[in-house]
């Protein structure tokens, strides 16, 4: 799991259908209850809604990984990324404060963190947004389109909107 204080992203892996977003409103839900009753407050905390995608677990869970352990970085919260007190990147050094984090399903290089503290290439940031915005899946075209085809996700990859009118001649 990946907590990031900005966008709150995770990784989670539910065991049936639903339950990531059962879980998420539970927690969001009881956070937002807490939050309320420590500053004595009301109205919404958290911006816009929860938001998931799959990934595949190659490159492309290390480039996402890569962009939720650098948010902080990204938004000059710190000079490093490994500064950010809410990252996992922070927890995982400290495996007896944080025993129910795990490092994930690929282990990270060895150079993680000087990837984390350089920017990140323009092209991946654009697919990771694209899934963020579309819950489309993340991975390489061929696992894509599995993913859309066994999970029903056809409109992630199809442009939004409706397709554009056709002029017959003649």
């Amino acid at each position: 799991m990946v907590l990031d204080a900005e966008s709150f992203p995770s990784r989670r892996a539910p065991h049936n259908d639903g339950d990531l977003s059962r879980w998420m409103q539970w927690l969001m839900t009881a956070h937002v209850r807490r939050y309320h009753r420590h500053y004595h407050s009301s109205g919404h905390v958290w911006q816009g809604r929860y938001k998931a995608f799959m990934i595949q677990e190659d490159h492309h869970y290390l480039t996402v990984l890569r962009y939720v352990e650098s948010n902080a970085l990204r938004a000059n919260l710190v000079d490093r990324a490994e500064q950010w007190p809410w990252s996992s990147l922070y927890a995982l050094k400290r495996p007896k404060q944080f025993p129910f984090l795990v490092p994930g399903p690929l282990r990270r290089p060895r150079n993680w963190r000087a990837l984390l503290n350089k920017e990140q290439p323009e092209n991946e940031l654009e697919q990771i947004q694209i899934s963020l915005n579309r819950q489309r899946p993340l991975g390489s075209q061929k696992w894509v389109e599995k993913m859309v085809k066994k999970m029903g996700l056809e409109s992630t990859i199809k442009p939004r909107g409706r397709p554009p009118l056709i002029k017959k001649q003649g």
